[in-house]
């Protein structure tokens, strides 16, 4: 079962927003994490022919990324336990990620863009991704603890 973190939940999901709030302010990018990530391997040329790196959209995207790698390190550091608990094994955590990355190509972004930056836009777009995802996430949750009883 998982426990009930209200006060951490809370403070996480501001800081999620207020990062988000601060990459539009700062940059006039939407924090999808999916699209930052995927940026990060395309050819380093802008529209106008100019490169990425020099004018630095690459470099902020990659210190986004690294951002989120090295908060719960820190965290860790810091003498806060970071507890995850995998209860599929790892075939089946290999399929749900790779499922996940296929459903964040085919919907144009994930739940950072669209259910935080797009919701936040009142995006229609985003309104029907976040049900879908959201729909089918808890569809599976349940199949998995009341159908198959993993």
């Amino acid at each position: 079962m998982t426990e009930f973190t209200p006060y951490t939940s809370l403070a996480g999901g501001v800081l999620i927003g207020l990062s988000a709030v601060i990459l539009l302010l700062a940059n006039g990018r939407i924090a999808g994490i999916s699209g930052i990530f995927s940026r990060l391997f395309e050819p380093g040329t802008l529209a106008n022919g100019k490169s990425a790196w020099v004018h630095g959209e690459k470099g902020w995207q990659l210190a986004f990324v690294v951002g989120l790698l090295l908060a719960p390190l820190l965290l860790m550091a810091g003498g806060y336990p970071i507890v995850q608990v995998f209860t599929g094994g790892l075939p089946l955590i290999a399929v749900a990620g790779l499922l996940v990355g296929f459903g964040s190509v085919f919907g144009s972004g994930c739940t950072s863009g669209h259910g935080v930056c797009g919701l936040s836009r009142l995006s229609i777009r985003s309104l029907v991704a976040t049900l879908t995802f959201m729909g089918v996430g808890g569809a599976v949750v349940f199949v998995l603890r009341h159908v198959i009883g993993a």
